[in-house]
């Protein structure tokens, strides 16, 4: 399986969006795997978390992008912690 393209973009448990300069940061970055909710990749590919707290490991789910997930997740963002500003 291909490895994750930069940037990644995560979100937690409490809604937050997350984006991390790359695979490597967002491992070292990420406490606990309990607190990921989706993740996905530059190309709109599903993410998943695994391992113990302070070590965790990103892989892609799958070769397909889910670009309208994606994007749902981030107008639910924008739409909970960033009223009045349209999402990009």
């Amino acid at each position: 399986m291909p490895t994750p393209t930069a940037p990644l973009i995560l979100f937690d448990d409490d809604h937050y969006m997350y984006v991390l300069k790359d695979q490597a940061y967002a491992e070292a970055w990420w406490e606990l795997p309990d607190e990921f909710t989706h993740g996905f990749d530059a190309l709109a590919r599903p993410l998943s978390m695994t391992g113990e707290p302070h070590a965790v490991k990103l892989s892609l789910t799958g070769e397909a992008p889910n670009e309208p997930e994606l994007r749902r997740l981030v107008a639910n963002y924008y739409d909970r912690h960033l009223r009045n500003q349209p999402p990009p």
